[in-house]
């Protein structure tokens, strides 16, 4: 069950436009996953914004905002082509969402860290990606 979160600072993106990113980063998540488009995948594609105040998140050169993306998959979810597409299309959508320019898009980073199989739970139980494949493969046949 794959997670995204971004750490911006407060006042970047009014409601609306947060609001609408956390939809477009979930789905991006769940596309490059190569997850089915069903509302069962959908409810579990999870967004969490964390706003920091202004001036909290800057480097040593200016004050210009940083956004911090952290995605979150089962270990052997994403090939090297699936998490250098994701990265592209992560960034795009927060440099589309903040207005941020090309020369900017160095201001964004995303880190993905894959979940160990068997260390992953839900409803009680232990998730493995096995479980998942066979479920995706289900949903698309």
């Amino acid at each position: 069950m794959p997670m995204i979160q971004v750490t911006l600072p407060e006042g970047v993106l009014t409601d609306q436009t947060r609001a609408d990113l956390q939809q477009t980063l979930a789905a991006t998540l769940l596309t490059w996953e190569g997850a089915p488009d069903t509302a069962f995948f959908r409810a579990q594609a999870w967004c969490l914004v964390n706003e920091v105040p202004a001036g909290a998140f800057v480097t040593a050169e200016d004050g210009a905002p940083r956004f911090r993306v952290d995605v979150t998959v089962p270990a052997g979810a994403l090939s090297e082509r699936r998490k250098a597409g994701l990265v592209e299309q992560v960034t795009a959508d927060i440099a589309t969402a903040a207005g941020l320019g090309d020369a900017d898009r160095l201001r964004v980073w995303v880190l993905i860290h894959e979940q160990p199989d068997g260390t992953w739970g839900a409803a009680g139980a232990i998730i493995r990606f096995a479980d998942l494949t066979a479920m995706a493969a289900g949903a698309n046949g």
